[in-house]
């Protein structure tokens, strides 16, 4: 799912927000005005904690299962857990949510006039993870990001105020494309999870076996299988590169900070010659903002 970077800390609700910082996009960056900044904020917070759920990467010590009303005995288990965050984020809508998490959601929930199905469709992608480990086309891998990845994009355009049917779409383009260069990213981390998110069917075509990605250093088959993934997911962030254009100030930069991130995550992993397996590749400061610039500018 999205990229895990520090430690979960004592405090359930900091521990999660503080991993905004290890994003390949911004997440809630200073320029923006305080209220999307908050609400931002807290749409992030209930992304993290969802899958830090589904990727069992909960702080120890079950304080979020307790949050939740999840009994000890199951504190562990992500199925019980995911179910008791869908029935606290119905809270949100209808009475008092338990968790901090999604208490501070509630006033975005609110001012922004959200619906549950987004939330709902970050839920489905987790469960979907405890279940499914493996991918047999690009096809099913394109309908998990429906549900994983999507969802990001609609509620940033529905924070702040900006929603229409084309700018959904382009966002959709640039949050599967977001999501695909992330696995590309961890490919090593999710095979530790037991999780393929390369699709079958080009593993097939590349002749690439499992255990090929548990290789210290990818071979000549793995590094040519990534570069396609690799250019897929080009193809779909510079489809919603428009989206950057569509709309006025702050904003755009803010978009154009989230397609940035990605075109550089992609850049990274080109300059480590596709070789993914020692760790993520991930692009510097001064490759980031180059990116922005050529984005802003209408060149990427």
């Amino acid at each position: 799912m999205t990229q895990a970077g520090t430690a979960r800390t004592g405090d359930p609700e900091r521990g999660t927000l503080d991993k905004a910082a290890d994003e390949n996009f911004p997440v809630a960056p200073f320029f923006l005005p305080r209220a999307w900044r908050d609400d931002l904020m807290a749409v992030y917070g209930f992304a993290r904690l969802v899958d830090d759920i589904g990727d069992g990467d909960l702080a120890p010590g079950g304080a979020d299962a307790r949050l939740l009303g999840v009994p000890a005995p199951d504190a562990d288990d992500p199925m019980v857990l995911l179910d008791a965050l869908e029935a606290d984020l119905h809270r949100v809508f209808d009475s008092t949510p338990r968790h901090p998490l999604m208490r501070g959601l509630q006033p975005t929930v609110r001012r922004a006039g959200l619906t549950p199905e987004p939330f709902l469709g970050l839920i489905a992608a987790n469960r979907q993870d405890q279940l499914v480990k493996r991918y047999e086309t690009y096809d099913d891998l394109l309908a998990y990001c429906e549900l994983s990845a999507n969802p990001v994009g609609r509620l940033v355009l529905s924070v702040t105020g900006t929603s229409t049917p084309e700018r959904v779409r382009r966002s959709d383009a640039v949050c599967t494309g977001l999501q695909i260069v992330e696995h590309l990213q961890d490919v090593a981390e999710d095979l530790g999870r037991d999780r393929v998110y390369l699709p079958a069917e080009d593993m097939k075509r590349f002749h690439v076996v499992e255990s090929d990605l548990a290789a210290p250093t990818a071979g000549a088959s793995v590094r040519a299988l990534v570069a396609y993934e690799a250019e897929r997911a080009l193809n779909l962030l510079n489809e919603g590169t428009p989206l950057v254009g569509s709309v006025h100030g702050r904003l755009k930069l803010l978009l154009a900070g989230f397609v940035a991130g990605g075109k550089a995550a992609v850049r990274a992993i080109a300059a480590a010659e596709y070789d993914v397996l020692p760790g993520p590749p991930k692009p510097g400061k001064l490759q980031l903002l180059r990116e922005v610039g050529v984005t802003l500018r209408g060149e990427g």
